[in-house]
């Protein structure tokens, strides 16, 4: 069988989970290919639309967060002149060769953006025959998820949010809850203290994780000393992602030997068995490998739009806790630890929403999925 998966640059979530179907697909002996759509069509493109929407959620967060509201509220469907539907039938005429050449058995897109260019080729009668299944890589749905009609599967993250799916026009039979796909190493728990050990921390005392996000957002000195005035003898481990500038920056701060930086790693998973709890924004892929591995939440600086809605699924889940301007990280954390069972409460919670193999499920799915004429 063959397999193509299709993704978008923005950010690194909708990669990573093309990297967790594609290694789970591999395993089971199905010819994997993964293409970035924008990139393999022209690459200044894609890295013009990266860049753009790095820009827009830092630097613009409140008419991008306006944008996203209105274009998630809208009640009628984009006519096949908007900019969207436009641009994927553009990019589809290109890619359609792209399609032949490898003759996939099933498409997988991990973005939205990605989809539309997959759902307006089947539109003018493309590839109807090859099933196509849409990650959506957040807890809520993205606007215009609700417009890839011509893709026959949606996967989302929970069945908790297949109302909101419902109320977008996505019928359940279309829905495929088997949660966000991601790596298998994020599903094993190891033991903290060997952990801790083979790190070189304190077995003894907190230790607390902060990540900005593979993009390095958020005001990452601020928060570290809003955790040492929790807690100034605790050991944080502050990740910066891709942002240099950021890790330059707080190597020149005169923080306490207890603070550990780091630049963009491979091994999140190990920290996140030595940690007592994370400090992240509240991202689709960092939110569930936090949840597969039992790991309380505190989130910090949301991109407007789909990490908002993010926020709001784990608060009224009762699975984390905000910071805002008037509730800081250090009283974040105080009502964490100091509330009598809350840490095993979140985590017995987290376990009866957390799909950690939703990778492996979505691989059983595909492989029993009808193979094209």
């Amino acid at each position: 069988m063959k397999v193509m998966i299709l993704s978008i640059t923005t950010g690194q979530g909708h990669h990573a989970a093309a990297k967790s179907i594609g290694e789970a697909l591999e395993l089971r002996g199905t010819d994997v290919k993964i293409i970035d759509v924008y990139e393999q069509i022209d690459k200044h493109f894609s890295e013009a639309l990266n860049k753009s929407f790095l820009l827009a959620t830092k630097h613009t967060t409140k008419a991008y967060r306006a944008v996203y509201e209105l274009i998630d509220t809208k009640t009628t469907p984009s006519t096949k002149y908007s900019f969207p539907n436009a641009l994927g039938n553009h990019i589809g005429i290109k890619f359609e060769k792209f399609i032949d050449e490898f003759s996939p058995d099933a498409i997988i897109c991990t973005h939205v953006l990605a989809a539309q260019v997959v759902n307006e080729l089947k539109r003018r009668g493309k590839f109807t025959d090859i099933p196509t299944i849409g990650i959506v890589t957040d807890y809520t749905i993205h606007p215009l998820w609700e417009e890839v009609t011509n893709v026959e599967y949606v996967e989302i993250a929970s069945e908790f949010i297949s109302q909101r799916a419902n109320i977008k026009g996505i019928t359940n039979d279309r829905l495929l809850p088997f949660g966000i796909p991601i790596q298998k190493k994020f599903s094993v728990k190891r033991d903290r203290d060997e952990v801790r050990k083979e790190l070189g921390l304190p077995v003894d005392g907190r230790v607390i994780l902060v990540m900005a996000g593979s993009m390095g957002y958020g005001n990452m000195p601020a928060i570290i000393s809003g955790i040492l005035r929790f807690d100034e003898s605790c050991t944080i481990l502050a990740i910066c992602g891709n942002n240099k500038k950021l890790y330059n920056n707080l190597i020149k701060k005169e923080f306490p030997n207890n603070v550990k930086l780091y630049n963009f790693i491979d091994n999140v998973d190990v920290l996140m068995d030595s940690a007592d709890c994370i400090v992240t924004k509240p991202g689709g892929l960092t939110t569930t490998e936090s949840m597969a591995k039992g790991l309380p939440m505190i989130f910090v600086n949301p991109l407007p739009g789909q990490e908002d809605r993010n926020q709001e699924f784990f608060l009224n889940s009762g699975l984390a806790l905000a910071v805002t301007k008037t509730f800081t990280i250090d009283e974040a954390l105080f009502l964490l630890f100091n509330q009598p069972g809350r840490l095993e409460l979140i985590r017995e919670e987290m376990k009866k929403i957390s799909k950690p193999n939703a990778a492996d499920t979505l691989a059983e799915f595909v492989l029993k999925l009808p193979q094209k004429n």
